[in-house]
């Protein structure tokens, strides 16, 4: 078992590294800040003197050494665009996605889980046929199309929900609901699939034969057996969200790491785009590091790894 979460833990480190070594040289592909930061008639000594102050006028091998340097004091520098320390900027905006990440999620599974149990427990009836469908569509929709409609439509011609913005729970509406939609489709077919097996294996066959109600059966020991497929998904999906985020946040306005993290490409801020992008990697480690916890909780084979 420690072996298991070792190794894990050695390979999670391993591609968060190479993961932000690859940022840091991408993100200098882009071009040169002065280009966006200084006049259109900017002369060569106001270049020179802006990359010199930022540390762009050294070699790009001498910058990066530096920046491994910096790393291992998690000190990603400051923001060109507000002068302030980028992991303080990341830090202020990382709990503004995880709450958003954590609700929709929360809400995901727990709906999946209902919908795909009841659809497995009655196979090819009128409500299967209906979650199998609705949970396709909802896979296959893309989430920025979602989002702009929900805007023309619930915000624009019903007036019903705010546009963009953080406020009251009426602000978390459309942005969970449009996060929520590709996880929950996938996830709905995951656990039915999953729950026919198990309901279906000689456990549940002994269950029954001795004279346990059935939704016992079902929500107790199927459900239990049937929820390591389900913990795999909903962990990538989980992951997954920190690239949906992005789409979601930026065109509700959501004030997450999602939106910080595009605003400071666009604005070529390279100290921000490397916290972001480390902060995030950090983030799946760890959403990863507790779902092999479950299976170790929810499978003994793996605990005699």
């Amino acid at each position: 078992m420690a072996k298991l979460l070792l190794l894990r833990a050695v390979h999670s480190m391993v591609a968060v590294f190479v993961l932000i070594v690859l940022v840091f040289f991408m993100a200098r592909l882009t071009g040169s800040p002065a280009d966006l930061y200084l006049p259109i008639g900017a002369t060569l000594e106001m270049r020179d003197e802006f990359n010199r102050m930022h540390g762009f006028d050294r070699p790009i091998i001498v910058q990066f050494g530096d920046f491994l340097l910096d790393l291992l004091r998690l000190d990603f520098g400051m923001s060109i665009r507000t002068t302030r320390p980028a992991m303080e900027l990341v830090l202020n905006a990382i709990p503004t996605t995880l709450a958003l990440a954590g609700v929709t999620m929360c809400f995901v599974i727990g709906l999946a889980i209902l919908v795909g149990s009841l659809a497995a427990f009655r196979p090819r009836s009128v409500f299967d046929r209906i979650a199998g469908v609705i949970s396709i569509v909802a896979a296959s929709t893309p989430d920025f199309w979602v989002a702009i409609t929900a805007i023309m439509v619930f915000a624009v011609a019903l007036d019903w929900l705010p546009t963009s913005g953080l406020g009251g729970p009426i602000y978390w509406i459309m942005p969970v609901a449009v996060l929520a939609l590709r996880p929950f489709g996938t996830l709905v077919q995951v656990v039915r699939n999953s729950m026919l097996s198990a309901l279906q294996a000689p456990y549940t066959k002994t269950a029954r034969a001795k004279g346990i109600v059935e939704q016992r059966v079902v929500f107790v020991h199927a459900l239990r057996n049937a929820m390591l497929p389900v913990i795999t998904v909903a962990a990538d999906k989980a992951a997954g969200m920190a690239n949906g985020a992005v789409i979601v946040e930026t065109i509700f306005g959501w004030p997450g790491v999602g939106k910080l993290m595009i605003d400071s490409i666009l604005q070529r801020d390279f100290a921000v785009i490397q916290a972001s992008i480390f902060v995030t990697a950090c983030v799946i480690f760890i959403v990863n590091f507790f779902v092999d916890l479950a299976y170790l909780a929810l499978d003994p084979r793996v605990r005699s790894f």
